[in-house]
């Protein structure tokens, strides 16, 4: 790999892993344990933020109280790990990933998703040697993703922040690529509305292919 080439860093949940269905089904069966109305993925998208905390506090006009936030979080991630079996790659991604890596470019994956639950899915994928380096969450969850995108770019020595874009579907995704200095590029097949996304100033695509034509654009 050239020094300074081109690199992509890749959100994980509702970008590469085509998740979106089970993310909705598990919000609902956690909403349904402490008597929250089911949301449609329209309404999910146009309330879904981070800190998760805060779109919390959209659904029921107030904060959570951290014992709440506790009850919350793990009836998500309990019902979260049933649903997500019958997910897969998002259409196209495994041929993506290998035109990049083939163009002698690199990528990584930086995902909010737990670490030790994240390594696992992406070997069992195939896919894992397409990365230089795969990081998810390794403190509580919930939080925001700018703090880890710098110590992520950092461990990549090559990795000129300058000439990396960040490709992910929330808001969060191009805070954190701002906040790093890198570009974003967000994709409309996850977690936000079109709207919310398009509210950033940086490019909005609806596909993955469009999402890495347009990286290797900003990165040249």
């Amino acid at each position: 790999m050239a020094k300074h080439a081109a690199h992509i860093v890749w959100d994980w949940n509702g970008t590469l892993f085509d998740d979106v269905d089970a993310v909705i089904g598990a919000t609902n069966s956690a909403f349904a344990e402490i008597g929250l109305d089911p949301l449609t993925l329209e309404r999910y998208r146009e309330l879904y933020c981070v800190p998760v905390p805060r779109f919390y506090e959209r659904l029921m006009g107030r904060l959570p109280t951290d014992a709440e936030w506790l009850v919350m979080d793990e009836a998500f991630h309990r019902h979260y790990t049933a649903h997500r079996v019958g997910c897969g790659l998002a259409t196209g991604a495994d041929g993506l990933l290998a035109r990049w890596q083939a163009g002698g470019r690199s990528q990584s994956i930086l995902s909010m998703y737990g670490h030790d639950e994240l390594i696992p899915l992406v070997r069992g994928f195939g896919i894992e040697s397409r990365f230089v380096r795969v990081d998810g969450r390794t403190g509580p969850s919930g939080g925001t993703k700018s703090a880890q995108m710098v110590r992520h770019l950092a461990a990549l020595e090559s990795v000129d922040p300058g000439r990396t874009v960040v490709i992910g579907d929330a808001v969060d995704d191009a805070v954190a690529a701002l906040h790093a200095g890198a570009h974003a590029v967000l994709y409309t097949g996850g977690s936000h509305s079109r709207d919310s996304l398009a509210a950033t100033g940086v490019p909005v695509v609806d596909s993955l292919a469009e999402a890495v034509e347009v990286a290797g654009d900003l990165a040249t």
